[in-house]
């Protein structure tokens, strides 16, 4: 066996997503041959990616099929996480996606969802920030058990002030809940408000990231202008609920960000409280709010599908005692922020590449 050999066979084998071949997409490095032991290792586009599987199995298949029966495969995994960034030397310096999580209306669940969004994708290996933009209601000190912690500050070494977030189970979290008393009412106006989140942009400390994950309040106002004005949202994500009154209102938070003066892309939508699942009935879905609405929304506009996630208990028992789902042991939940994690980062490595959103959509519905 030789390097070229083995390069013929993984060109190949194809990234899921992207619809190249590794050795044209330049993913395979450091390919190692002993007699008939052979390892190298597959460039990932974000550690995150659910697809590894399926692409060791298939280079595996290859090598063996195509350069040596009895090759013993070593498949090994990093990741370059992609970027479409043009402006690194602005704001975020070190943030290589920033994913807006948006609702049109409260009480659809996308704290839950946004919290849980940045624990899935810190699971697949990624670094992972979260930041609560929800000045007048935030939750995040809350979901993941911070309540009375106050963050420390350090100097930039240029002599300002830096705001360094709470770290909690492997994501740094910041939060307008940690910096004030949570009994009294945050009682501003748009441009405090405005000011505030600048704040968590440019006086934050978030370091090196693959993704930075920002709660958006509900409903369309001088938050969700402020952030994509001031910060290089790569995508948004629409969490709504099946009921049609919830659908009505996640029209709007798709209408606002396709605007032209707004412009950013919408990476998909999922639907929470799809289905209600009885922890000692885990195979029964009971369809409360209707079945599909957010699904049938998505075919309407265009839009990825990115999954479904059901109401179980423990989701809120996590939410409140500050250990979300994705720390729980209830196997339903975590398989459902997983899988919708996946088809977010499938979506978002496919627009770093280009991919037009049609072929987008047809890749990332489930």
């Amino acid at each position: 066996m030789t390097n070229e050999d083995i390069l013929k066979a993984l060109s190949n084998v194809q990234e899921p997503d992207l619809g190249k071949d590794l050795v044209t997409l330049n993913m395979v490095k450091d390919i190692n041959i002993d007699g008939d032991k052979v390892s190298f290792t597959i460039v990932l586009t974000t550690p995150a990616c659910p697809m590894k599987d399926m692409m060791r199995m298939a280079s595996e298949n290859a090598v063996k099929l195509l350069v040596n029966k009895n090759a013993i495969v070593t498949v090994n995994f990093t990741a370059n996480t992609s970027s479409n960034r043009k402006d690194a030397k602005t704001v975020l310096t070190g943030v290589k996606n920033i994913i807006a999580v948006v609702s049109g209306k409260g009480g659809v669940g996308k704290s839950t969802v946004s919290a849980n969004l940045a624990l899935a994708l810190s699971a697949g290996g990624a670094k992972v920030g979260l930041m609560d933009a929800d000045i007048y209601g935030p939750s995040q000190h809350i979901m993941f058990g911070i309540r009375g912690e106050r963050p420390l500050m350090k100097d930039d070494g240029e002599g300002k002030g830096m705001i360094v977030p709470i770290e909690k189970f492997g994501i740094k979290i910041m939060s307008i809940g940690l910096l004030i008393d949570e009994k009294q009412a945050v009682v501003w106006r748009g441009p405090m408000v405005s000011s505030a989140i600048r704040q968590f942009v440019s006086d934050v400390d978030w370091g090196e990231l693959d993704y930075l994950v920002i709660d958006m309040p509900p409903g369309t106002g001088d938050i969700h202008l402020t952030i994509v004005q001031t910060v290089p949202v790569t995508g948004v994500i629409v969490v709504t609920t099946p009921q049609l009154v919830a659908l009505a209102d996640a029209k709007k938070g798709v209408a606002m960000f396709g605007q032209g003066q707004l412009k950013v892309p919408v990476i998909g939508l999922v639907e929470n409280m799809s289905y209600f699942t009885p922890a000692e009935l885990p195979d029964n879905k009971y369809y409360i709010f209707g079945k599909d609405g957010g699904k049938n929304l998505a075919d309407e506009f265009e839009l990825s599908f990115l999954g479904q996630i059901p109401i179980v208990q423990s989701i809120r028992e996590g939410g409140d005692a500050g250990i979300p789902a994705m720390l729980s042991d209830d196997t339903i939940s975590k398989k459902a922020f997983m899988d919708f994690a996946g088809h977010a980062v499938r979506g978002i490595a496919m627009r770093n590449a280009n991919m037009a959103p049609t072929q987008i959509q047809e890749i990332v519905t489930p």
